[in-house]
């Protein structure tokens, strides 16, 4: 089996399941999405890499999605970012399972406060202390004006690119537009937040923005939760809409960061909760 055949396994896995459609049942083929841990590490030049987070993901875009987690976690900097590799000359047995950033300023795993350990349900579970979980960033002040229109066909312009989910209806997905509805990145995972995070991350190796998602307009497939909400803050996102319900937690936040937040955006309906300026409802 060669590396591209292994890695697209991987994604997305073979299994039988017995089928049941009503009184009927039949033996049949299914497609899985894939899920595995991986190991999130990150150190200056010349230290040993300290080891950040453990997190349940869908292998596939493993770089992007360890330097956006911790961007957005507030531990790296856009600018920090020097190298991520797989391993990075540690004698470990899961190769292509542990992921270290190199930055360019020594990482001081002192200052960090923090015990993560994400799963694919809940990005915030485990951590250390509550007091720690928000990250401080500076609220957007600024963003564009997003015609009605254009928020209404975001849930099927995602949905359309999420070549994942089509195969194993398994997947969330995270995707920015322009203000115009142009899609400008998209990502997938198993879970919510790693897909936010491998978008970030995308974006911010590419380069430019000190926050990657500024300026555009962020959607997510499932609910929004607090988590969903500091990570698009600290990537300054200043429209995040969802195809479900936020919670309240995430409503504070999003009011508290600027961030005009949408919700239940199916059809041709939708809520507004926070800086609802920013959507031109006759557009």
């Amino acid at each position: 089996m060669g590396k591209a055949e292994t890695a697209l396994r991987r994604r997305v896995a073979p299994a039988s399941v017995l089928a049941v459609r009503g009184a009927k049942s039949s033996q049949r083929a299914d497609k899985l999405a894939g899920e595995e841990p991986m190991e999130i590490r990150a150190g200056g030049r010349g230290q040993d890499p300290v080891r950040i987070a453990v997190t349940m993901r869908t292998p596939g875009n493993d770089f992007e999605l360890a330097a956006g987690f911790l961007f957005t976690e507030g531990l790296v900097a856009a600018e920090d970012v020097v190298k991520v590799s797989y391993c990075d000359a540690l004698e470990v047995d899961q190769a292509y399972n542990v992921v270290t950033v190199r930055t360019a300023r020594p990482f001081e795993p002192a200052e960090l406060q923090r015990n993560f350990y994400a799963t694919s349900s809940c990005g915030i579970c485990g951590k250390a202390s509550l007091d720690e979980i928000e990250v401080h960033c500076e609220p957007i002040s600024s963003g564009p004006t997003v015609g009605r229109s254009v928020i209404a066909d975001l849930p099927e312009a995602l949905r359309s690119k999420q070549k994942t989910f089509e195969a194993t209806g398994g997947l969330h997905a995270a995707g920015l537009f322009g203000a115009d509805g142009r899609l400008l990145g998209i990502r997938e995972d198993v879970g919510r937040h790693n897909a936010l995070d491998k978008l970030v991350g995308k974006l911010l190796l590419a380069g430019g923005s000190p926050r990657p998602l500024a300026g555009g307009v962020l959607m997510v497939s499932g609910r929004t939760s607090f988590e969903i909400v500091q990570k698009a803050a600290v990537a300054g996102a200043p429209v995040l809409c969802a195809v479900s319900a936020p919670s309240s937690l995430a409503v504070d936040a999003a009011e508290r960061f600027g961030i005009t937040l949408v919700g239940f955006l199916r059809d041709d309906g939708f809520n507004l909760y926070t800086h609802p300026d920013r959507i031109d409802l006759e557009g």
